[in-house]
């Protein structure tokens, strides 16, 4: 992926989000951002030969609501819907498939040990990217 010129960060920002909670506190942290265009992503963890953690319909079901309130700040986002065993590679294909020029998240933060047994997605996030990653303050 070609490198975006500083004036072009916020030009198509992709959005990870988990669920509509999550999905709402991220885009109205956005917000002041004022980015050109947004792309909600939701991924859907698969099991890899094990049962999914969600059946696929509840996870569509969860997505279509997380779309919703991202669009209700941002009535022009896209939608994206992943399905992947490793959210943060996911993440990844995904901006390189719609050409985005940042990723922007919000933490969901967690004690220590939920974050290294979660393999500390952030960190993956932030140190792997291969476009700026954007790291939005949290809901106060």
């Amino acid at each position: 992926m070609d490198q975006p010129r500083d004036s072009d960060l916020l030009d198509h920002v992709i959005v990870p989000i988990a669920h509509p909670e999550d999905a709402g506190a991220t885009a109205r942290a956005l917000t002041s951002y004022d980015p050109d265009h947004v792309t909600a992503l939701h991924v859907v963890e698969k099991g890899g030969g094990v049962p999914d953690k969600t059946p696929v319909e509840q996870s569509e079901e969860m997505a279509a609501e997380s779309y919703a309130a991202v669009q209700e700040v941002f009535p022009d986002a896209d939608e994206h819907t992943a399905y992947s065993r490793h959210v943060v590679d996911a993440i990844f294909e995904s901006a390189d498939e719609i050409d985005a020029t940042a990723i922007a998240y919000q933490s969901r933060g967690g004690n220590r040990l939920l974050q290294f047994l979660s393999g500390d997605l952030s960190l993956k996030l932030v140190t792997r990217a291969e476009i700026p990653v954007i790291a939005l303050p949290g809901d106060e």
